[in-house]
């Protein structure tokens, strides 16, 4: 059945666990983010706004690619607009927005995706390998090896 009404009315339970949601979306931490876009996506149209507003708005980087990471989740009628909006993110002004919607499609595309490598530091000449002082080896503190009836046996 489709819905007449322009704004349906909510159970205020999931009033409340769409605003959690969209709030530990935002978060700077990448698995809280990550984690709040996948249960997004279970969401069906509330999720796909709300993921929608994330990718094209004025956030960080982390919330662009979570968000691009829900989208990418989506299952059933909503995938289909899912991938469209991740279409439209390629187009965006926004480079983090163009990027995280680039990655996401090839991916759901099964595309390879080549991994970025993380920059090589800089070799300040030839190090040298430091051995141990004379000092420490003090030939009158060992004991001799054990041989022949001496010889003990760790039991």
């Amino acid at each position: 059945m489709a819905d007449t009404q322009p704004e349906r009315e909510r159970h205020p339970d999931t009033v409340e666990r769409l605003k959690n949601l969209r709030t530990k979306l935002f978060s700077d931490h990448i698995s809280t983010a990550r984690v709040a876009a996948y249960n997004l996506a279970w969401l069906q149209d509330d999720g796909l706004t709300i993921l929608k507003e994330a990718l094209f708005g004025d956030y960080s980087r982390t919330t662009k690619k979570a968000a691009a990471y829900g989208l990418r989740n989506m299952k059933g009628r909503m995938k289909k607009q899912a991938i469209e909006v991740l279409e439209q993110g390629l187009t965006h002004r926004d480079k983090t927005t163009q990027s995280a919607s680039l990655k996401s499609l090839q991916l759901l595309r099964g595309e390879v995706v080549p991994e970025k490598k993380p920059p090589r530091r800089k070799q300040q000449g030839r190090r040298r390998i430091q051995g141990v002082g004379r000092s420490n080896h003090q030939s009158g503190n060992r004991r001799p090896a054990p041989t022949g009836k001496d010889q003990r046996f760790n039991r």
